[in-house]
């Protein structure tokens, strides 16, 4: 049966648990599995089911913190304590409001009870350090938005799970399908999912989610140093998406100032050569980790990136990155995403992107 753990929080550009099991099944190694892109955490999670220790970093903050709390949770009772908690704090706390110019948003994304929880805990959550704490923000981000109209598990009114729509398009939607904001207690829905969540117990192993660069994982992760056998990863795809932008509404929950405008450094690459170099620097962060013999799976993508494009260019960077020679051990397979949710709310087509699974090897 799935672990329950694995949709925490859905997310774009996001390959499935049965990817990762089907790669460490055919591995041949027992050390130390590692994704630098670990986005949602289901390599980590994954392996940590599989028996093999696990870790992963992300420079973005959901992705550190959907896998952190997926990978190094704490009991159901600690959960369901620290929520009566906040619930009991919540009733005689003073919110803080900090939303800028998006008021109009606001008022019609969350009712007014909703939206005070919400904000609520926006603030007092401390998901960086605190293990109980990362996972009940976990359960909001996935709580956060959502098809409201379909499920009582959503705190906003209509939008894509995946993803968080622009403001203002959010606004013209909302009022020409005249949709209001649901009343829900964002406390009822996360005692609710706290539970639906712990019907599959955590495994027994933990593993780590770190928040940092994949081109600072050596310094990041330096007690793994030499153990890291099997990689298993998904870098930002080529002119695909843009990750800040998409998640600006999560980025706010857990701490960032509310804008939906696109800003630098959000992981998107526009140019081959310069996405080439990006690669490169990667797995030159990842030198000092890997043992002597490493099994590298790797799912690309990209709207103009095609199968020997990608595979030329993963293999260049890694061998110029990790300083070593790489073999690839087969040809590699191509697909199509499947028309996504977020493509649903817009009306827009199916994205032209294309994912291209490639194995590599490095021999001792």
């Amino acid at each position: 049966m799935r672990h329950r753990f694995h949709s925490i929080c859905p997310y774009f550009a996001m390959f499935p648990e049965t990817f990762v099991e089907k790669h460490l099944a055919a591995s041949k190694f027992d050390g130390v599995v590692l994704d630098p892109f670990c986005g949602r955490g289901t390599t980590v999670f994954e392996s940590l089911i599989c028996g093999r220790q696990s870790a992963g970093c992300d420079i973005h903050p959901v992705a550190a913190c959907v896998t952190g709390a997926k990978c190094d949770s704490p009991t159901w009772l600690e959960v369901i304590h620290r929520l009566s908690e906040l619930e009991a704090e919540c009733q005689e706390a003073r919110i803080i409001s900090d939303i800028g110019e998006l008021e109009e948003f606001f008022s019609l994304c969350f009712a007014p009870d909703t939206r005070r929880q919400v904000q609520f805990l926006r603030h007092k959550l401390n998901w960086r350090s605190d293990r109980t704490d990362r996972f009940v923000a976990a359960l909001c981000l996935g709580a956060l938005h959502g098809e409201s109209h379909r499920s009582p598990n959503y705190f906003s009114n209509r939008m894509p799970r995946t993803i968080s729509t622009k403001a203002a398009y959010s606004v013209r939607w909302w009022r020409r399908h005249s949709c209001e904001p649901p009343n829900r207690d964002a406390f009822s829905i996360l005692r609710h999912m706290a539970g639906f969540r712990y019907k599959t117990p955590p495994p027994p192993m933990r593993g780590e989610a770190v928040l940092s660069d994949a081109r600072d994982a050596a310094s990041t992760f330096q007690h793994l140093k030499g153990r890291v056998t099997d990689i298993i990863t998904s870098p930002p795809y080529l002119d695909t998406t843009n990750y800040r932008e998409d998640q600006w509404l999560r980025l706010w929950f857990l701490g960032e100032k509310a804008s939906d405008r696109q800003q630098a450094g959000d992981g998107r690459h526009y140019h081959l050569d310069r996405y080439c170099s990006f690669l490169e620097e990667a797995w030159t962060g990842l030198r000092g980790l890997l043992d002597e013999a490493v099994r590298i799976v790797i799912r690309i993508g990209g709207r103009r990136l095609g199968k020997d494009e990608a595979k030329d260019v993963l293999h260049r960077s890694l061998n110029t990155g990790l300083g070593r020679s790489v073999r690839l051990v087969d040809a590699g397979v191509s697909s199509q995403p499947k028309r996504s949710q977020a493509n649903a709310f817009r009306g827009a087509r199916p994205s032209p992107t294309v994912e291209h699974d490639f194995c590599f090897s490095l021999d001792g």
